[in-house]
């Protein structure tokens, strides 16, 4: 019960933000006895239950706060009714005679909502709603007010065929089907400043102390320890708003019951209402919020206090917001060292919010069919906030590298045209970009997920990287023809972060390191100064063609030795062409030939991916640098 008691804390110490409308359409932190749907239909009705107008409601305002049962709150078929608003197939009464195609369950959901209406607990707008219902006219008063559509029988058009007339309505431009339509309630009443019911805070107290009051059954809550009202299922949609997996559930009443251990679920443990509620509703709210989610996956880390903390899945320009610059705004960025040492302060930053005491949590949670079923932790693990920070950034740390594939758009002031503009950074790619790294940008959902959950002990626990990940990454850089220059571009860098962390013994460096010896590092410079040479005498010629050295790169990873010499006859033409201007490369081709023992240098076995980190470190090192291009490299040859 270790997740759902740091759930129910965390949703204790963040009340002040339940029911608080957050930003980019996230969900918000829900009340008991809520949950979320997408309304299609707004109805505004008086405080008498008159109809007034209505109108359909643009997807990006669909998101509606609405109170429901725990059976409506996990329903997927079957009649449930939503105590306030529901389907048109609940709210109509005149569902049936006007064309609905579905069975209509009218009579289910006005029977609970009198109950509620006639309770101690009642709210004007909530009997509003029930007076106008009554009158069983819905279907029509929308196809009145063309929201909805009918033929020239007066019935519902279910269905349009924008093909034959291309102006549909434009209840079709949400949804397919207008028995589809989901309806929410405006009710208008002087000196109320808050028509609409889904804000409405005491319209949200009043079901909450309704609901409470139907329910009888009480038993011991494994998670507080108290005697309270016992929960009879426990809510889905946590990680997205169609998601019906969940992660408590019990459905054994026949064939092999409970495996012989149990009579009933309850004898296997009991959770309380309101415990259950809180501690999946304020799961929901993280994983809105601040967690990764991936084809029926989630990761969520947060603290328990209710403090931000940065996300293990985020490579250093999310964690400082980078990525979400006002756009054209990259001067904001500065050097890839200068993110890096940003990142650090933002990290210790995060410390002293959190100080010691407060604890983080970090859980995986994935569904075998994406959206359905029954899903599961696959991750879980508590620690204290400094430790967390540490870890992310001894991660940061020890899998840095300079990497150059982020981009933000850019826009000309004169033209009005954008461009990308890239943002480099140094420190630790995404674990989503590790799989893409790996298996190809064009990677199946799936395998991409499971890599990102390969990857987060690595993150978290300081546990080794998969072999299988750095091997398939550094054939992929290696495979240069195979993809696109950008894609290469990623894939290499991404590989010689993954190469330096697995192997952190040899405290490889991110920078040219003349020192070092090896065959395989030596290897990675020879090849880097063969295609700077070849690229710079194409470029003399205005000829735009790949180098041999990149087209022969994976040949050349395979067998080094016999590639090389067929690189070094290439290169005679190019050199006679560059003349005096390239002896200042031909003598550094020497020195890195003259480093090699005698017996590695004629050996042609396989090279691994060291071989990547000498190539990206000498090519970095040939860029020109501030106030220095290659014209220059020529004044010193």
């Amino acid at each position: 019960m270790g997740w759902i008691q740091k759930l129910y804390e965390t949703y204790n110490n963040c009340l002040a933000d339940v029911g608080n409308e957050p930003e980019g359409g996230k969900i918000p932190l829900l009340p008991v006895g809520h949950t979320t749907q997408m309304a299609h239909i707004e109805i505004a009705i008086d405080g008498e239950g008159v109809f007034r107008r209505a109108r359909v409601v643009p997807k990006e305002e669909a998101r509606t706060i609405i109170p429901c049962t725990e059976a409506s709150g996990g329903r997927t078929s079957g009649e449930a009714p939503h105590p306030l608003c529901d389907k048109l197939q609940y709210v109509a009464g005149d569902y049936a005679a006007c064309g609905g195609s579905k069975a209509p369950y009218f009579d289910s959901y006005t029977r609970q909502l009198q109950s509620w209406s006639n309770s101690q607990h009642a709210h004007p707008k909530v009997t509003a709603v029930q007076r106008y219902t009554a009158k069983q006219r819905v279907i029509r008063d929308l196809m009145d007010s063309q929201v909805l559509a009918k033929d020239e029988a007066g019935m519902l058009i279910q269905k349009w065929d924008k093909k034959a007339k291309p102006e549909a309505p434009e209840i079709f431009n949400v949804l397919t089907a207008a028995d589809d339509a989901f309806v929410r309630w405006l009710v208008e009443t002087p000196g109320d400043p808050e028509p609409r019911t889904w804000r409405d805070e005491t319209l949200w107290e009043n079901w909450i102390a309704y609901y409470f009051s139907t329910k009888a059954d009480r038993s011991l809550c494994y998670v507080t320890g108290d005697e309270t009202l016992v929960a009879e299922q426990s809510p889905a949609k946590l990680i997205h708003d169609g998601d019906k997996a969940k992660l408590i559930s019990a459905n054994d009443q026949s064939g092999f019951t409970f495996r012989g251990r149990f009579l009933t679920s309850e004898q296997a443990a009991t959770i309380g209402y309101e415990a259950t509620q809180k501690s999946h509703h304020a799961l929901r709210w993280l994983i809105s919020r601040q967690g990764y989610r991936e084809s029926g996956m989630a990761i969520v880390a947060w603290a328990t206090s209710g403090a931000p903390v940065p996300k293990p899945t985020d490579d250093p320009l999310s964690i400082l917001g980078m990525d979400q610059l006002p756009e054209g705004d990259s001067q904001g960025a500065g050097t890839a060292q200068e993110v890096g040492l940003r990142l650090k302060k933002r990290i210790a930053g995060y410390g002293s919010t959190l100080g010691d005491k407060t604890n983080v949590v970090v859980m995986g949670l994935d569904s075998a069919t994406p959206g359905q079923g029954r899903m599961a932790v696959t991750y879980y693990q508590e620690l204290s906030g400094s430790d967390y920070l540490r870890r992310i950034d001894t991660w940061h740390e020890t899998c840095a590298w300079t990497h150059n594939y982020r981009v933000i758009w850019e826009v000309n002031e004169k033209t009005g045209k954008k461009k990308k503009t890239s943002i480099p950074f140094t420190g630790a790619p995404a674990p989503a970009d590790i799989a893409k790294a790996a298996y190809s940008e064009r990677v199946d959902d799936r395998l991409k997920a499971a890599t990102v959950a390969r990857i987060l002990p690595c993150i978290i626990e300081g546990r080794p990287l998969p072999r299988d990940l750095v091997e398939s990454t550094a054939r992929r850089a290696s495979n240069r023809a195979g993809q696109e220059a950008k894609e290469w571009e990623k894939t290499l860098s991404i590989a010689c972060a993954l190469y330096r962390k697995y192997h952190k013994e040899e405290d490889y460096k991110m920078a040219l390191d003349p020192e070092r010896k090896t065959r395989d590092y030596l290897y990675g410079r020879l090849l880097a100064l063969a295609e700077s040479l070849e690229d710079w005498a194409l470029d003399e010629a205005g000829e735009k063609r790949q180098s041999n050295a990149a087209r022969l790169m994976q040949r050349f990873a395979e067998h080094p030795h016999s590639t090389w010499r067929t690189l070094e006859l290439a290169l005679a033409p190019y050199k006679a062409r560059l003349g005096d201007k390239a002896n200042k490369r031909l003598r550094m081709v020497d020195e890195v030939v003259a480093a090699f023992e005698d017996e590695d240098f004629l050996n042609d076995r396989r090279l691994s991916g060291e071989f990547l980190l000498g190539y990206h470190n000498q090519r970095e090192a040939l860029r020109p640098k501030t106030n220095k291009t290659e014209t220059t490299d020529e004044d010193e040859a």
